[in-house]
């Protein structure tokens, strides 16, 4: 038996001002460290030994899982992958989610942020939010960086390295992963073998973690939010 720990980085600067994110490198607002220390006394009241840790490139996730472990008490180092970024926003990067909610409309907004496979129009490379101007990317392969994603784009990218990197790991033991909203998104639906029109549906609450029980046999045995206030549904039991 294994546990998987997922986590969606606390409230950012940019979740707080409503703003398509994306692969835009803000930081945690006070709110969201204290959702990232609260994160992590939850998971000490669980007497989780954990192993292996992971977070994407990006601060808001890197600096969560840093003060989960400050919580744990532990210093081990942790992996940071690119594969465990958040969606690419494409053109909607920097936008106000309201505004275009009003200028675009609601349903045409939600169709860009919650639909399986529509991609938002490519952000313009010469804009300073996309990745390939920003110095935390330079690492990243060229070919890799995106201009615009798809809740699809996001999924192949994060269930190929969970199958490469995590499920190995799993098996020596147990695995945190800090991301982001669709990043884990994409694993609950590769995890819960979600469809397209449960996966719409399916919110990730920030800085709340998602405790996830595997038998011997991978196959997932229970899962729960450890902050029983700021549940979500899960869809899947």
């Amino acid at each position: 038996m294994s546990y998987l720990i997922l986590i969606r980085h606390g409230q950012s600067t940019w979740n707080l001002e409503k703003r398509f994110t994306g692969w835009v490198d803000v930081d945690l607002t006070e709110k969201g460290i204290l959702e990232a220390q609260k994160a992590g006394n939850l998971i000490k009241e669980q007497n989780i030994k954990i192993k292996y840790y992971y977070s994407s490139l990006q601060l808001r996730a890197i600096n969560t899982l840093k003060l989960v472990q400050k919580s744990l008490n532990e210093k081990q180092n942790f992996t940071k992958v690119w594969q465990f970024n958040e969606r690419h926003y494409g053109a909607l990067t920097g936008l106000n989610k309201e505004e275009m909610s009003k200028k675009l409309g609601k349903d045409k907004v939600y169709q860009l942020r919650r639909s399986w496979d529509t991609k938002p129009e490519p952000l313009d490379k010469k804009s300073p939010y996309h990745p390939s101007n920003i110095d935390i990317y330079k690492s990243v392969p060229v070919k890799n960086i995106p201009d615009t994603e798809s809740l699809k784009d996001t999924y192949l990218r994060v269930s190929n390295y969970y199958e490469l990197k995590i499920k190995n790991n799993l098996k020596k033991g147990n695995v945190l992963i800090s991301a982001h909203g669709n990043s884990i998104r994409a694993l609950c639906k590769y995890l819960f073998k979600l469809d397209k029109d449960q996966i719409v549906h399916l919110e990730i609450p920030t800085g709340n973690p998602l405790l996830v029980e595997l038998n011997e046999n991978e196959k997932i045995k229970n899962c729960k939010y450890l902050d029983k206030d700021r549940s979500k549904d899960l869809v899947v039991f």
